[in-house]
C-alpha cells in the first residue's frame, strides 16, 4: 500500500512540526487536535514556521501558500478515516496515548497504519488500545521535525515487517536519515541523552560544579552548542523528568531516576523554557555566563563525556543499534558536532 494521505493527531510544537514535514513533500495532510482553541494554536505555528522559510528566501510565497493549502484542520477525529498513515503527538502519558490509539482504531481504515511519535513510551504498550497491534509502529522525530534529520522507526514483536519497511522508506523519501529499532525504553537518542542530562543534574547536586561550569565545560571542551543543563531547559524539565522515569521503570538502574534538582524545580513550577524559569531564568534573553574555573571544568568534561561514551559503547555492543545509527543519531537528532564514536576513533579508542 503506498501512503497517499497523512494525518498527525496533537498539534503542539512537534505535531505542527511533523504536518509541515509532509505538507512540505506534497502529502495531503489531515491535523487533528482535541479542542478548537488546540487547533488554531497548531495552525498558527505552522504558518508561522512557513512563513519563516519564505522571509529567509528558502521558498517563495507560491509554494508557501500551496503548503499551507496541502493541510485540513479538524477536530474531528473521523476527518482522518480515510488516512494511510496517522502520526500521533500528544503529550507523553501512556494513559493519554491509549485514548488516542482507541479512537484511531475505530475511526482509520482499517488498512491504515498508526505511529506514535513517543520519545519514550513502550510502543508494545501503546499498540495494546487497538485492534491492530501488526500496524502499529513507532516514528520518533526530532524538534524542529522539518530541520532535524534523523527519524528513530520502532518495530515491537507484533509489528508487520512490511509495514515496518513502508514507514522506514517514507521517513527516507522525504530526506530523513531512518535508524530502525526494536522497542527499548529511550530508543537510541533519549537513552544516551537523558543519561547524560541526568548525570550532570547529579553533579550540580552534589556541589561538585556550578551550573555555569558545568555547561561551560561542555560548550568549550566537547563543542556541544549548550550545556547539558541548558539543554534540560530547552527540552523541558517536565519532559526530561517523564522521559526519565519511564526508563527507570523499565530497567531499574538508579541512574534514571531523576535527579533531585530537576525534582524540586518542577515542583516549584519551573519547566525551563517554556515557564521562564528552570536552572536558569528566561524572563528576558538567556546569555550564557562562562565560568573562569578551568580546573573544575576539566574534570566534569572528563566525567560526563566518559559516562557517555562509555553508554554508547554498550549500546553498541547490546546490538541494539550500530555505531553509525548512534553517531548519526546523537548528531542528526541532537545537533552535537560529532557523534560518539567519532569522538572515540579520534581518540584512538572504541
Amino acid at each position: 500500500m503506498a501512503v497517499q494521505r497523512i494525518g498527525v493527531v496533537g498539534l503542539g510544537i512537534m505535531g505542527a512540526g511533523i504536518a509541515e514535514v509532509w505538507a512540505r513533500s506534497g502529502y495531503p495532510v489531515v491535523a487533528v487536535a482535541e479542542s478548537a482553541e488546540a487547533v488554531e494554536m497548531g495552525r498558527a505555528k505552522f504558518v508561522a514556521s512557513v512563513q519563516r522559510s519564505v522571509a529567509k528566501g528558502r521558498i517563495n510565497q507560491s509554494a508557501a501558500d500551496d503548503i499551507n493549502a496541502a493541510v485540513t484542520w479538524s477536530q474531528d477525529f473521523a476527518d482522518l478515516h480515510d488516512c494511510d498513515l496517522v502520526i500521533e503527538a500528544a503529550p507523553e502519558f501512556m494513559a493519554l496515548k491509549h485514548q488516542i490509539f482507541t479512537e484511531l482504531d475505530r475511526q482509520v481504515k482499517p488498512s491504515g497504519i498508526l505511529a506514535t511519535n513517543t520519545s519514550s513510551l513502550s510502543v508494545t504498550d501503546i499498540a495494546t488500545a487497538t485492534n491492530r497491534r501488526d500496524r502499529v509502529v513507532g516514528m520518533h522525530f526530532f524538534n524542529p521535525a522539518p530541520v532535524q534529520k534523523f527519524v528513530e522507526v520502532i518495530s515491537t514483536a507484533d509489528s508487520n515487517p512490511g509495514v515496518v519497511a513502508e514507514v522506514a522508506q517514507l521517513a527516507e523519501s522525504v530526506g530523513k536519515y531512518v535508524a530502525r529499532l526494536t522497542d527499548a525504553p529511550g530508543f537510541i537518542v533519549n537513552h544516551l541523552l537523558l543519561a547524560y542530562i541526568n548525570h550532570a543534574v547529579t553533579l550540580l547536586d552534589e556541589g561538585i560544579a556550578t551550573r555555569e561550569e558545568i555547561d561551560t565545560a561542555m560548550r568549550t571542551r566537547a563543542s556541544y552548542p549548550m550545556g547539558p543543563l541548558e539543554l534540560a531547559d530547552l527540552i523541558g524539565l517536565d519532559t526530561c523528568v517523564e522521559i526519565l522515569k519511564t526508563i527507570h521503570a523499565s530497567m531499574g538502574s538508579a541512574r534514571f531516576a531523576p535527579a533531585a534538582g530537576m525534582v524540586e524545580l518542577l515542583a516549584q513550577g519551573h519547566k525551563g523554557r517554556k515557564s521562564a524559569q528552570g536552572f536558569y531564568d528566561y524572563a528576558g534573553k538567556h546569555v550564557p555566563v562562562e565560568s573562569t574555573n578551568p580546573d573544575v571544568e576539566a574534570r566534569i568534561y572528563e566525567e560526563l563525556e566518559s559516562a557517555y561514551l562509555a553508554d554508547a559503547r554498550a549500546m553498541r555492543d547490546s546490538g541494539y543499534a550500530s555505531e553509525l545509527d548512534i553517531d548519526n543519531g546523537m548528531k542528526l537528532g541532537c545537533g552535537l558536532p560529532e557523534g560518539p564514536f567519532e569522538v572515540m576513533a579520534s581518540r584512538g579508542t572504541s
